[in-house]
């Protein structure tokens, strides 16, 4: 986030006793994702199916009217570094797309590394980043905050509604933050945009990697990887079975949720996720007033502090406006045994709200990645 150099320097933060707050979506009848992972391609199978089938079944009335629309005309652009495709970069093919965009286009992109930074901005909705699952692609460059602010240090930046990303690596180079050098935050994504979705992407960096910016959106079957603050910002977003990878040296934080006020519709949940590395790693820390993050039946290693939650950042601040929750989850880390008392252990009546697709009306517009 928008810190100072170091891993555990940070711009003002309230921490939090939890209070008990319910999501402004109440899930009701939605079918909640299963406590069994075996089951969890069962849910996803009926809460997520292609656009064709939706419209055959259901007409598309069952979908978003803007997203339906565009879904109804795709157009595929092929980017390949050896000069077989449509474009060589990344960046041309996006340039080609014209401002005001109303339709699907697919940006398949071909394997191998692309050193490029990425802007999406505002007037390009219905984008699709589209990578071969057997052969990744991956997009890397090297920005720092020190260079060009944090969020605009993003290797890729998103600005635009509905964009999709499947079997994609996005990654920001720059060196780990050594505690001496200024501005060394590094972002390797920075989504602004409403109603995203990723499936099967990577995010690599170290001290903010992934800006989860503003906007509703969708992280499945993704790998996020880095130290401080790595996931970030002021989305309401969801993270369905997705590899969490701290590779902190001393201290490490997960999260840093910044919501601002009790009435903000945003937060991160995270289910059947799992959290593995190294560090003395905290699931989250309070960057603004009214942070809420909950993981539910997710797997966490050693490597998280007993406490789970820090307010180091804001020792003085009263801890009455963070909501924490945990729910379910296992492992050597998920222990609440030594919690904070600012943290909540869910009941069964508290955690639905955050246990399915009406947490972000995701029913409405998240489709399964094209097949191409």
């Amino acid at each position: 986030m928008g810190c100072k150099s170091t891993m555990l320097l940070a711009g003002a933060v309230a921490l939090v006793v939890v209070v008990i707050q319910i999501p402004s979506v109440y899930c009701g009848k939605a079918r909640l994702i299963p406590s069994d992972r075996t089951k969890l391609d069962e849910w996803i199978a009926v809460n997520m199916k292609d656009y064709v089938e939706r419209k055959a079944k259901q007409g598309n009335s069952s979908l978003d009217i803007k997203l339906a629309k565009a879904e109804d005309s795709v157009k595929i652009v092929k980017v390949r570094k050896d000069s077989t495709g449509d474009f060589n970069t990344v960046t041309d093919a996006v340039k080609s797309i014209p401002k005001g965009n109303t339709q699907r286009v697919v940006v398949w992109i071909g394997g191998g590394e692309y050193v490029e930074k990425i802007t999406v901005d505002v007037s390009k909705p219905f984008l699709t980043f589209y990578g071969d699952k057997d052969d990744m692609p991956t997009i890397v460059f090297d920005g720092t905050a020190f260079q060009y602010g944090t969020l605009n240090s993003a290797t890729v930046e998103i600005e635009s509604d509905y964009f999709v990303a499947a079997n994609i690596w996005i990654q920001n180079s720059a060196p780990m933050p050594d505690g001496k050098r200024m501005g060394a935050q590094a972002v390797a994504m920075r989504i602004s945009g409403d109603k995203a979705a990723f499936h099967n992407c990577r995010f690599i960096g170290f001290q903010d990697t992934l800006c989860d910016d503003k906007g509703r959106h969708f992280f499945r079957d993704c790998h996020i990887q880095g130290t401080v603050d790595f996931i970030f910002g002021n989305g309401k977003s969801l993270y369905l079975n997705t590899s969490i990878i701290s590779v902190a040296k001393g201290m490490g934080v997960i999260t840093a949720q910044a919501r601002e006020d009790v009435s903000d519709d945003s937060g991160f949940t995270f289910v059947h996720c799992n959290i593995t590395g190294t560090g003395d790693t905290y699931l989250g820390r309070a960057w603004k007033e009214c942070p809420r993050v909950v993981f539910a039946y997710t797997f966490m290693g050693t490597l998280i502090n007993s406490q789970g939650w820090s307010n180091n950042m804001h020792k003085d601040r009263n801890e009455t406006t963070v909501y924490y929750g945990e729910y379910k989850c296992e492992g050597p880390g998920a222990s609440t045994k030594g919690r904070v008392n600012y943290a909540k252990t869910l009941s069964d009546e508290e955690a639905q709200p955050f246990l399915s697709m009406t947490y972000l009306h995701g029913n409405k517009w998240i489709l399964p990645p094209p097949k191409l």
